[in-house]
């Protein structure tokens, strides 16, 4: 199935994603919130909202885009994902979201398809920016340009991490973290796992660099949400529910640092880490 190029550059028609606290506290809890983060679980205290809560009001338009393109669902893989902050997030609203695919390259065995989407409150104010990379297996070899390639963001080899954060996700985080919007049964039913080649269900890929978000904020923000600017990440490797998740982060700048996750088999489960603060 041919994709359709000719979406590239066209802005699509807003998404409206509605919230309240409810489901700022919902997505804290899937990412492994603990009590002692209660401003982020508690009403009573806003609640302050986590930023990767970013990526849920514009998950819809990564199916939206999918579709636009005509893509075959089966073949696709979220490569990487980046979030801009413009403020901090407010712990309920109405927003809407347009996307942008601004390119699809050509990378062989597959296609790489590249989206920008901007979020607005319902008065038009940016809110954050999502970029997120597509891989469409099978897709490649039509003859269009291969892409840039990826920044390298790689740790300091001369020196240990400025923070290191350690946690061990729960039997139940998938099941947990799917109540956000992203009900893929590759994430909750066994023989639905094995088919696709898993042992058993694994944990999405946005929970895990929701995680990482959390880690961020403990090790480089002081707690502050309003401090994280950006965060991006590539999709390296697999998590298990009931895994152990190692964020480390390393300062290259006043302002800049990179990061890597692992899981406890000390594998890169997410890679080309890098981040921004105030």
């Amino acid at each position: 199935m041919a994709l359709k190029l000719d979406t590239v550059g066209k802005i699509s028609d807003a998404l409206t994603f509605t919230y309240t606290w409810k489901d700022a506290v919902l997505y804290a809890l899937g990412v492994g919130a603990k009590v002692d983060e209660l401003e982020f679980l508690f009403e009573g205290r806003g609640p302050k909202v986590l930023p990767t809560f970013a990526v849920v009001p514009s998950f819809a338009s990564m199916f939206d885009v999918v579709m636009r393109l005509e893509a075959p669902l089966s073949q696709v893989l979220h490569g990487e994902q980046t979030i801009r902050l413009h403020r901090p997030i407010p712990p309920a609203g109405t927003l809407k979201t347009r996307s942008t695919v601004t390119g699809v390259y050509d990378k062989g065995k597959g296609a790489l398809i590249v989206v920008e989407c901007k979020t607005e409150d319902k008065e038009g104010t940016p809110l954050f920016d999502n970029l997120f990379s597509i891989f469409v297996r099978g897709e490649g070899g039509f003859g269009g340009e291969r892409g840039p390639e990826a920044a390298s963001a790689e740790p300091p080899a001369d020196r240990a991490p400025d923070f290191e954060l350690t946690e061990t996700t729960s039997p139940e985080q998938a099941l947990l973290y799917r109540l956000n919007g992203d009900t893929n049964p590759l994430h909750a039913e066994p023989s639905f796992a094995r088919a696709a080649g898993f042992e058993r269900p694994i944990l999405h890929g946005l929970c895990t660099y929701g995680y990482a978000g959390r880690a961020i904020l403990r090790g480089a923000c002081e707690g502050n949400p309003g401090r994280l600017r950006s965060f991006g990440a590539r999709f390296a490797g697999v998590v298990l529910p009931g895994d152990t998740i190692t964020t480390r982060g390393w300062r290259i700048a006043e302002k800049r640092y990179v990061l890597t996750v692992s899981n406890q088999a000390g594998k890169v489960v997410l890679s080309h880490g890098n981040f921004e603060i105030d």
